[in-house]
């Protein structure tokens, strides 16, 4: 037999053993993704409540669940929330992330430190962060309205989580800051990435520091800069945890989000149908995001 030619028997194996790689992975995926995701939807169409859990009875209620939670004034006002606490929140992530992260390349003394100490946004439990910050923005007390009267700026505090025009305003410049620091360090492993022989080739051309960004830093970065989004918005869309603590989806529902819609009918009416409904609405929205993003971004590569 010819030194690496495959028999039959040898391509078996050689098949049969990439699959016995697959199969874990397979089986995880298969048990803690798929079944959740298809128990979620059957769930949607069932009248499945805390009683459920001991009768093991769910009936079926087709399109009830669904009719309820869709035609709902305060769903429409969650998603309208949604999408600017998202849209919102990824600009000013991805923005100031890029900014500090196009600020670090530069060698300068204590770099590495001030880099480290942006971190503690990302690495606080998101409770104590939102905890914290319910504090610096109280009406009374917070040291964000003391900041503020102290240097003249105001004369009475401003009540920045109680305020139906303010509270969500609020609670998307939390997240930002939560959020920097995961763009911040993703971005700055994508500059690392970039050939310093381009940025040489540039200056020797003559080539501005705008010129520089949009013709050498921007094309070379835009898969990590794929990868950000992709993660903020799915990370940022339901969010729910600084919420609650901030507000609480209030006030007058200022800040009722998606993720707070899923939280209190699954865990305050105790309506899991209806809850599953807005959490496969969730879903839905993240995949229809993922897929444009990809489509855009893989024409442009064209």
């Amino acid at each position: 037999m010819a030194a690496g030619k495959l028999t039959p028997r040898s391509g078996r194996r050689a098949l049969l053993a990439q699959w016995a790689f697959v199969l874990p992975a397979a089986v995880y995926i298969l048990a803690f993704f798929g079944y959740p995701l298809v128990n979620n939807i059957v769930m949607s169409f069932r009248h499945y409540t805390a009683a459920t859990f001991w009768t093991g009875e769910a009936p079926f209620t087709g399109w009830e669940n669904w009719a309820a939670v869709l035609s709902s004034d305060v769903f429409g006002t969650a998603v309208r929330n949604t999408a600017l606490f998202t849209v919102g929140s990824l600009v000013g992530q991805f923005t100031i992330g890029l900014a500090l992260a196009l600020f670090f390349r530069r060698h300068f003394p204590l770099g590495r430190v001030v880099r480290a100490l942006l971190l503690l946004p990302w690495l606080v439990p998101l409770v104590v962060a939102g905890t914290v910050w319910r504090q610096l923005l109280d009406q009374e007390g917070g040291v964000v309205n003391d900041f503020l009267r102290g240097a003249g700026l105001l004369d009475q505090g401003v009540p920045w989580l109680s305020s139906p025009q303010l509270a969500l305003l609020s609670v998307v410049l939390v997240n930002i800051w939560i959020g920097i620091p995961f763009n911040m360090v993703i971005l700055y492993g994508g500059l690392q990435e970039i050939p310093s022989d381009l940025y040489e080739a540039a200056a020797i051309d003559g080539a501005g520091r705008w010129r520089t960004f949009i013709s050498i830093t921007w094309p070379m970065l835009r898969p990590v800069v794929t990868v950000v989004l992709l993660l903020g918005f799915i990370a940022t869309v339901k969010v729910l945890d600084i919420i609650l603590v901030l507000t609480g989806g209030g006030p007058a529902n200022a800040t009722e989000t998606l993720g707070t819609q899923v939280y209190a009918n699954s865990f305050l009416q105790l309506d899991f149908g209806r809850g599953a409904v807005v959490g496969n609405v969730l879903m839905v929205a993240c995949l229809v995001f993922a897929l444009i993003y990809l489509r855009a971004n893989r024409a442009e590569g064209r």
